[in-house]
């Protein structure tokens, strides 16, 4: 069977404070989510109705058998998923400050068993076979998750739709300005580039969005899709069309897991074959719904809830 969208990627524990607008060290319960950008994607992507699965692993510990819980549970096919013997499961806190102050707090040293993806472990077949294939800026970032991940692209050869998040964390590398090379060889190999304005400029050396817009197109791809947070959205491809969506109103609870959700969204648009506007406000109101919520991959809405964010023109 062909899947609709193969993520690959990260995956851990979000551990998430049930209270607002109190600090970590006063915080006194919490509650456990699936996280982890690749796996939230292939979540966001079965909640609209793909077929989806996650190449990722995990630590061989209680939470790495959660994890594997929590993705059928949604839906999402786990075969790829796999331990790491002696690395642990990783585990990420956020503070919720809403309504644009979220940070994180990462646990994932001495390394993430996601970034333990080897080549020769890889389906290379179904890769090729998806709809969609999906990849993150950080599966660059070590060994092996590096050469895996450019294995994967070579292999795929632009079949289908190939999409790259450009996922910056400059805490997962170990030389953050040593990235851009690996960002312009993965840029060589998809279809679909999606970044923010620190992402995108990362990748190209531009942050202006139209300017770097067409950088990515001119570094291979034939849609960049570049994220203006308040400004919304600008799509932009190889046949000269371009949309500028601006945000949905939006009582923000939880800016982290929108982008996610947007992207799984994408993932539908593309894979419906829709216009670049529709794909972008349709996306731009899946991100919206899980904003307004404090989880992300148990946040992400359906096809029915984000039907009605755009009919509205906001999130009631």
């Amino acid at each position: 069977m062909a899947y609709d969208l193969i993520t690959m990627g990260r995956i851990g524990v979000d551990l998430y404070p049930l209270q607002t607008g109190v600090p970590l060290p006063q915080v006194t319960s919490f509650g456990k989510f699936l996280g982890g950008s690749a796996s939230n994607v292939a979540v966001a992507a079965a909640r609209l109705g793909r077929s989806t699965a996650v190449i990722t692993r995990t630590g061989d510990d209680p939470f790495g058998t959660y994890l594997h819980e929590a993705l059928r549970g949604f839906g999402v096919d786990d075969r790829y998923v796999t331990p790491v013997p002696g690395l642990q499961t990783p585990i990420t806190f956020c503070e919720v400050f809403p309504p644009d102050d979220f940070p994180l707090y990462f646990y994932r040293r001495p390394k993430a068993p996601d970034l333990e993806i080897d080549a020769h472990e890889l389906d290379l077949d179904a890769i090729r076979a998806a709809g969609i294939f999906w990849i993150t800026g950080t599966g660059l970032s070590e060994e092996p998750s590096r050469t895996a991940t450019l294995a994967a692209l070579a292999h795929r050869a632009k079949a289908g739709t190939t999409v790259f998040d450009l996922d910056w964390r400059p805490m997962f590398w170990t030389d953050p300005d040593a990235a851009r090379p690996f960002y312009a060889e993965a840029l060589k190999h998809t279809t679909v580039a999606v970044g923010n304005l620190d992402e995108v400029e990362v990748a190209t050396g531009v942050r202006e969005p139209r300017a770097a817009a067409q950088a990515l197109l001119d570094a291979g791809v034939e849609l960049a899709v570049v994220k203006q947070g308040p400004k919304g959205v600008l799509a932009v491809n190889s046949k000269g069309e371009s949309a500028e969506v601006p945000p949905l109103p939006v009582n923000v609870l939880n800016g982290l897991g929108a982008g996610d959700a947007f992207g799984g969204s994408l993932c539908h648009g593309l894979l419906a074959g829709w216009d670049l506007e529709k794909t972008m406000r349709h996306a731009n109101a899946a991100g919206a719904i899980v904003a307004s919520r404090l989880e992300c991959s148990s946040a992400m809405p359906t096809v029915d809830e984000i039907e009605a964010a755009v009919e509205a023109g906001a999130v009631l």
